[in-house]
């Protein structure tokens, strides 16, 4: 088995997964030399589904910074890279042999955002003489125990009406018991046009060169399978400086026009894969950062400003508050049943092209060009255009999941799973 760095005993382990990247958790605000964090990069985690190349280096980029991060507060981590982890079957096995390595007495773990994992970690099968604990990650404004209070299992569930109770119960963009503006929602108003003049104040989009070389070497030498196009340098944010300094450009270049143009689409302008688009998706879903923090700096730029249209602040509040909260409600309700609905009875093979962009048809080419190319595109993209053809052509709903599961850096299948089974192939049977 892979050897730890030394045999040192501790009182605790915790577990820390790669979308639980959250510093401002309460396990980190004491420092405890008897507590050691694990952060481990995983066969398992790479091979459930192909994942494009950008994807995995997010992941693992964000997670060694963010035991950079522990370590430099005081905290005893064990980062285990693919070399040390290559001899694991699966996390099980890993987390067996570690609490037994260091004698713990405790074991505990963050619950996971993902059904499998959730599973996975219901049923270690510790010795009897190790405790298991488990707690909420902290993150999401609506706690997992009381989310059976605002969707019901089975049932077509009104995003607007989840909305708008949350909006309520959280005071945001509220005038008392009404909404601010007068309107709940002004999506009307979040569909036009980008125009010749339009395209001349599309904004640069903010991008990071985080050095990836080692891990790109590292998924090689373990012969990892990805797809898509491999950077040395990611542009992603991989830690909480680098996302906040997104966070803030965001508000500070892209809210204004965020509304007018969040469902636009070009493929004449260089910049067309980023718009105005705020590509926090991956340090949210990372849990590098917080949703109310994100949802307050919209607000904080829309108040200090006459710039900022409602229409644009209240279309990005609902696309975090509304949108992200709502389908991790609809996922967990509805699991695990959920991952096997096929309403419709659709079987095709996802096309070819999926993998390679190589169509006739100049939207999917556009779509899944800058998919492949960025491992991003924007939700006009991923439901309406490869979304909808995938619809009207019968894809077998697995194929349909294993894709966006794998081909976005933000896709965890808690956010990914409702989006195309449920909103964009009717799987769900709505």
């Amino acid at each position: 088995m892979a050897a730890s760095r030394s045999n040192k005993t501790y009182a605790r382990l915790r577990l820390v997964l790669g979308d639980q990247l959250n510093l401002d958790h309460g396990w980190f605000d004491e420092v405890d030399s008897d507590v050691l964090y694990v952060i481990a990069e995983l066969g398992q985690e790479l091979d459930y589904v192909k994942h494009h190349v950008q994807k995995i280096c997010a992941f693992f980029a964000a997670m060694r910074r963010f035991a950079d991060a522990l370590a430099k507060q005081g905290h005893e981590v064990e980062y285990l890279d693919l070399d040390k982890t290559k001899e694991f079957n699966n996390l099980k096995d890993l987390l067996k042999v570690y609490c037994d390595q260091h004698a713990v007495d405790v074991f505990e773990y963050q619950r996971p955002d993902e059904y499998r994992l959730a599973e996975q970690l219901g049923d270690l099968g510790l010795p009897k003489s190790v405790e298991v604990r488990a707690c909420d990650s902290e993150h999401f404004l609506l706690a997992r125990d009381e989310l059976e209070d605002y969707v019901e299992r089975g049932k077509h569930n009104r995003m607007e009406t989840f909305y708008r109770k949350l909006r309520k119960r959280f005071d945001i963009l509220m005038d008392g018991d009404k909404p601010e503006g007068g309107e709940w929602n002004y999506d009307a108003e979040n569909r036009h046009k980008l125009k010749a003049d339009d395209l001349k104040e599309i904004p640069k989009p903010m991008t990071f060169d985080n050095d990836v070389g080692e891990i790109l070497e590292r998924l090689d030498r373990h012969d990892v399978e990805y797809f898509g196009e491999a950077r040395e340098k990611l542009p992603w944010p991989v830690d909480r400086s680098q996302a906040r300094q997104l966070l803030a450009y965001f508000c500070r270049r892209c809210l204004p026009n965020f509304g007018r143009f969040q469902d636009a689409m070009t493929c004449r302008h260089e910049h067309a894969w980023s718009l105005y688009h705020s590509r926090l998706s991956f340090a949210l879903n990372a849990k590098i950062l917080h949703p109310r923090e994100v949802i307050d700096a919209a607000l904080e730029r829309y108040r200090e400003s006459d710039d900022v249209p409602l229409s644009s602040v209240e279309g990005f509040v609902r696309q975090i508050l509304g949108w992200r909260e709502y389908v991790r409600a609809v996922y967990w309700v509805n699991m695990p049943d959920y991952a096997r609905r096929n309403r419709l009875r659709a079987k095709r093979d996802l096309p070819r092209y999926f993998w390679d962009g190589d169509t006739k048809m100049n939207c999917m080419r556009q779509a899944l060009g800058q998919s492949l190319e960025h491992a991003y595109a924007h939700h006009i993209q991923r439901l309406m255009i490869t979304g909808n053809f995938c619809l009207l052509a019968g894809i077998d709903p697995n194929q349909v999941d294993a894709w966006y599961l794998g081909v976005y850096v933000d896709a965890i299948e808690w956010v990914e799973m409702p989006n195309t089974r449920g909103m964009s192939q009717f799987a769900d049977g709505g």
